[in-house]
This record gives C-alpha cells, sequence and structure tokens, in this order.
C-alpha cells in the first residue's frame, strides 16, 4: 500500500507540475480501488470523477466531503437521483429530458447543482453528449431552470490514438463554448471547458480546456 501511495504522490506531483494554474485536474477513478482514491486525494487532488454510480457510492460513502465529486459518465435518468444526492457537479447532460429531471430532485432535495453540457464534438451517432448544432435550443430551454447552474461544456473526444487527432474536437467545442457565452443568456455561465484525457490533455488545455479528467496517466494501467 505504501509503495501504492508514493508512486501516486509522485505522479500527482509530475502531472501538477505541467497544468496551467488555472486548470482543474479530475482524477477519474473508474475501476480504482478506495486505497488509491484516497492516495490521490493525500497527494492534494481533490476533484474525483466516476463515470457509473454504482462504483462510486461506496468511495464516496466513505471519503465524504474529503474531496468534490463529479459524475463524468453518460447519465441514465433513473439513476440521476443519486447524482443530485451524492454529487458536486454532472457534466454530461445532454438532453432536456435529463435536464428537467436533474432539476426537479434538486428542488425536492432543495439543493442547486453546477452542470456541463455534454457536447458530441464528433458528431457520432453511437456517442452521447449534444450535436454541436443543437445546443442552443437545449441552453434557452436550460438558462429556465432554477436549481440548475449550467457552468460551461464537456466533450470526450477520441480516447486513443494520436493525441494530436483529438485537437479538432476540442477545438470545435471551445467554438461552440465561445458561441455561447458572447450571447450573455441569463442563468447560462460559461465558465467551465472540460475536455481531454490521458492521452490528450495537454492538445486540450492548449484549445481552452480548463478541467481535464485524468485516469490512467495518474493511477497508472488498470488491473
Amino acid at each position: 500500500m505504501q509503495e501504492t501511495i508514493d508512486r501516486i504522490t509522485e505522479t500527482v506531483k509530475n502531472i501538477c507540475a505541467t497544468l496551467p494554474e488555472n486548470v482543474t485536474l479530475v482524477a477519474a477513478a473508474k475501476t480504482r480501488t478506495l486505497e488509491e482514491v484516497q492516495a490521490v486525494i493525500q497527494a492534494g487532488i481533490t476533484h474525483i470523477g466516476y463515470n457509473y454510480i454504482q462504483e462510486a457510492l461506496p468511495i464516496i460513502q466513505t471519503v465524504g466531503n474529503s474531496a468534490i465529486w463529479h459524475m463524468i459518465g453518460h447519465l441514465q435518468r433513473n439513476k440521476a437521483k443519486y447524482v443530485v444526492e451524492f454529487f458536486n457537479m454532472c457534466q454530461t447532460v445532454d438532453s432536456w429530458r435529463l435536464a428537467k429531471y436533474l432539476d426537479d430532485r434538486c428542488r425536492m432535495m432543495n439543493r442547486t447543482m453546477p452542470v456541463l453540457i455534454e457536447i458530441n464534438s464528433g458528431k457520432e451517432s453511437n456517442k452521447t453528449g449534444v450535436l454541436p448544432n443543437d445546443v442552443d435550443d437545449l441552453i434557452k430551454n436550460m438558462s429556465e431552470l432554477k436549481n440548475l447552474q449550467v457552468q460551461g461544456m464537456m466533450t470526450m473526444g477520441p480516447r486513443f490514438g494520436e493525441p494530436e487527432k483529438s485537437r479538432p474536437y476540442f477545438k470545435l467545442t471551445r467554438e461552440v463554448f465561445e458561441r455561447i457565452k458572447s450571447k450573455n443568456i441569463p442563468n447560462i455561465e460559461m465558465k467551465y471547458l472540460s475536455m481531454g484525457m490521458s492521452n490528450s490533455y495537454q492538445v486540450a488545455i492548449e484549445e481552452g480546456a480548463n478541467i481535464v479528467r485524468i485516469g490512467t496517466r495518474l493511477f497508472g494501467e488498470r488491473s
């Protein structure tokens, strides 16, 4: 266990040295053990992201307020109540139906939740996210919600391959982000741009990302 802590501590130090001050590192903790998550937190990373509710809940219930919890995976509406109850931010709002449900649950729990709009920057039919041309309508509708705070956008981009091949996806998402920002829509804040993972986060930062989601490079290869 101490070996794991030492390795993760060193890795966190090395990665953070490459990040501009304005960039938040979210540790993508999919399949990681409680000990690994605690090691990351001890090393100074307080933002933790999960793809799956069922995997996240035992960790969140153990670690609690020692971290800020991000939902970074596709969210099914029947699981959304758990996000409202246990997470600090949802990065993957991709439909009006989901947004309305989250808002209703937040109102029931008397809380306001920051969210990001997930952009399908590759315009792929098998991927989740809002198509770039459909963002304006969703944003307009969400501006009327009282218990969700739209604070920016997120995109996945390719998970593997040459990092440079991710650049067009990040560039397009930044353009959508800036277009919405320029409209100054009430109750809509373009504050966060979440792009880039272990193999592509440096390209994402060059294209304007101020949140990066890093898993493998932080924790090591999954067992």
